[in-house]
């Protein structure tokens, strides 16, 4: 019997696929492991069945769209802007508001509380998603994809390009009029699972002392995260306001 055999004929999968992306999947039992978050891995001949091997693939791919399409849509910007507008798309926070938006959270499996324990399931089941599309439809049918069922239809791309993303640079600034030595140090590094995919953790410190940390795939995400999470604390206190300033 195949994997996952019973649950292929759920309405909401196929529901997901055709209204959402506008296709019907071939291979189910590759969507279904694009699914399967690593806390409820199924055993299959001495393998762990999950969606990380599919997660990073589907990044690599998910990256160089997304480039080219900033590349031909912003042809006078350059390379700092772009690789910015790049990193705020496929960032883990965003990949999870976009998985929510298109509804694939309730098609994701994992344990159960997992959600609040693994913040990135969301993002990590889209990634793979896109890394099943790929091996099934080839690189020009999960481009179009990307760009036509969720750059141009979920994502507004010049409003995020006036987000405001660069809360290191505003961090250090704070720091630097407030004389205040600010500090990004990855505390950890761990490798996930058989993907061999690293996240790090980022923690921010202010005149020595611990404040907010984050945890991406790469060490600049974490440190902007970080930094993000440790700027709108400070702004919720109040500590961002100039001297003087009590409004």
């Amino acid at each position: 019997m195949p994997l996952f055999a019973k649950k292929t004929e759920s309405p909401e999968f196929y529901r997901f696929f055709k209204n959402v992306l506008g296709f019907t999947p071939r291979r189910v039992e590759l969507y279904r492991t694009a699914f399967i978050h690593r806390s409820v891995s199924a055993e299959s001949e001495g393998h762990r069945i999950n969606n990380e091997r599919l997660e990073y693939l589907g990044d690599a791919v998910l990256g160089a769209v997304v480039a080219e399409y900033l590349y031909k849509k912003y042809p006078l910007k350059g390379e700092g802007f772009l690789t910015e507008m790049r990193s705020k798309i496929v960032s883990r926070k965003s990949l999870g508001q976009l998985a929510r938006k298109i509804g694939m959270q309730e098609l994701i499996q994992h344990q159960r509380g997992g959600e609040g324990a693994f913040k990135s399931i969301g993002g990590d089941a889209f990634e793979a998603l896109i890394g099943a599309i790929y091996i099934e439809r080839g690189y020009r049918f999960t481009r179009k994809i990307i760009i036509d069922k969720m750059l141009r239809t979920y994502i507004d791309v010049d409003e995020v390009a006036q987000t405001d993303w660069n809360y290191k640079g505003k961090l250090i600034d704070w720091g630097q009029k407030n004389h205040q030595k600010v500090t990004f140090e990855i505390v950890r590094s761990t490798v996930r699972g058989r993907s061999g995919r690293k996240e790090y953790e980022c923690c921010v410190s202010i005149a020595g002392k611990p404040q907010q940390s984050a945890v991406e795939y790469t060490v600049k995400a974490a440190e902007q995260l970080a930094a993000e999470k440790t700027y709108k604390a400070m702004e919720a206190a109040g500590k961002t306001k100039p001297a003087g300033e009590t409004k």
